[in-house]
């Protein structure tokens, strides 16, 4: 199995084992998609190049402030939100959430899904 079947499991068992994870994506740090389980209608090229952006940023505001790592980047809209972790050093797991989602258990659930996704990289 390649490494970017490998990862398309992983994401797809998020959605399928987390009901409030309704989709996840990897993309590398130069913003191309390496594995996807986005709708449809979402543009796979533009969220790979939101990521990253927003990865590249992230990173840069955690260390200029002196805060460390960066871990996860979460962003709240009213529909659900947006999760953005670090997937090793070459890549990022994005996973959309539900509105309702329990947060907490998505958490444990992204970082072990991140874990893997690095294992495969590696």
């Amino acid at each position: 199995m390649s490494r970017a079947e490998q990862m398309t499991r992983i994401i797809r068992n998020l959605s399928t084992t987390t009901p409030d994870i309704e989709a996840a994506a990897v993309v590398d740090n130069d913003g191309l998609m390496m594995a996807s389980s986005l709708p449809q209608d979402v543009e796979d090229d533009a969220v790979a190049a939101m990521s990253a952006a927003l990865l590249g940023m992230s990173e840069r505001i955690v260390s200029e402030l002196g805060r460390g790592q960066f871990e996860l980047n979460m962003i709240r809209g009213d529909k659900g939100f947006t999760i953005l972790t670090r997937a090793g050093d070459e890549a990022v797991l994005m996973v959309l959430t539900a509105a309702s989602a329990k947060l907490g258990l998505i958490f444990l659930d992204v970082q072990r899904a991140a874990k893997e996704i690095d294992r495969i990289l590696s």
